[in-house]
């Protein structure tokens, strides 16, 4: 619904280019059914953005909340696997020498103390691990596939409960992510940005 309601803001000319496909990334079927959708009717992926991410406002120590858990491993990590594996192999049956991104987060780099951040910030660690096995394998391969990992401070998105941050906290905007990914994709072919890490002026972690 968004995506459509997104249709109607931008230009014309723009909006032609945007086809909303619904995927739930932790379902593997879905994740299957899109990438035969897009083979069909564009041809395959050349670039594929990984943003699919979530947070459940558990304790990690906390007894019954094993659903919250796998639900944030599901789509923060297997489900980013899981779409980088077709687009790679998108790009390989095609000779595309395409670009992989990451979404991924400053908690991917630290820990923040952020009540009931439980197993979001291990998670956003094991995108930063895997960035580097993807470059690893596409290396080994011969391939020229980019692969890179973005990691924002605070973004002002549904992931930022207000009541469970530091008032006056800074942040950046969606903007400025989307502007990142046209920075790494603008990059010439021998370049490849591996780890990108972006903050708002004045954020504490």
């Amino acid at each position: 619904e968004r995506v459509e309601q997104l249709r109607k803001e931008i230009p014309e000319e723009a909006a032609k280019r945007l086809h909303p496909i619904k995927c739930d990334v932790s379902n593997e079927a879905d994740i299957d059914a899109v990438f035969k959708q897009v083979e069909e009717r564009f041809g395959g992926c050349d670039v594929l953005v990984n943003n699919a991410g979530i947070a459940r406002r558990t304790g990690l120590l906390e007894v019954g909340n094993s659903a919250e858990i796998r639900a944030v491993l599901d789509t923060n990590v297997t489900g980013l696997v899981l779409c980088s594996q077709r687009a790679y192999q998108s790009m390989v049956k095609r000779s595309v020498d395409g670009h992989i991104i990451h979404i991924s987060s400053i908690a991917g780099h630290m820990v923040p103390n952020i009540p009931k951040f439980n197993v979001y910030p291990a998670s956003k660690h094991a995108v930063r691990a895997i960035t580097e096995t993807m470059r690893h394998e596409m290396r080994d391969a011969g391939k020229k596939i980019k692969v890179t990992s973005i990691s924002p401070g605070g973004v002002k998105t549904e992931i930022i409960n207000d009541a469970e941050v530091p008032p006056n906290m800074p942040f950046l905007d969606s903007e400025d992510i989307s502007a990142a990914v046209l920075y790494v994709l603008g990059t010439p072919p021998h370049v490849q940005v591996h780890e990108l890490i972006i903050k708002p002026i004045g954020e504490m972690f």
